[in-house]
């Protein structure tokens, strides 16, 4: 399967994903929270998997990177040729990974279904730093109403 190749080549590539907080289990929860969403949320569950993967992989260090998702969208792009999606599945993603920073509720009117899958599964997690997760930054309504049950 092409996500392990390209799981394969982060690892190669890149440091971050040895990290404690924006590592491989940083992603894997992403990954369980994305395709949990997903299927609540009409989201493209083999978008959301790449997007796990991909979202935090060009990240330079643990603290402030505001660039990080534009880096992982252009990272995917030199890895297209393991990553098993359509070219519209393929922007989509692009678009997740650009944005997952610093998209917001208030200034995103009604993302594409998988977007949001993706943006509030990585901020389900925001826990692992100590913060408690607000449905203020959340877009689908499956998500708030986890967040209101913690």
């Amino acid at each position: 399967m092409s996500i392990e190749r390209l799981y394969a080549r982060i690892v190669e590539d890149t440091h971050i994903w040895n990290s404690p907080i924006h590592g491989t289990e940083h992603w894997m929860r992403v990954r369980d929270n994305a395709l949990y969403l997903a299927k609540h949320n009409n989201g493209d569950p083999k978008v959301v998997e790449y997007f796990a993967i991909l979202h935090d992989c060009q990240r330079w260090n643990e603290d402030i990177d505001p660039e990080h998702g534009p880096r992982a969208a252009d990272y995917a792009q030199t890895q297209r040729s393991v990553i098993d999606l359509s070219d519209e599945q393929f922007a989509l993603l692009q678009r997740a990974c650009a944005g997952h920073t610093h998209a917001k509720p208030e200034t995103t009117r009604d993302p594409d279904p998988t977007l949001a899958c993706c943006w509030d599964a990585d901020r389900l997690d925001i826990g692992r730093v100590g913060i408690k997760p607000s449905a203020r930054y959340l877009f689908t309504e499956h998500a708030k109403s986890l967040v209101a049950h913690l």
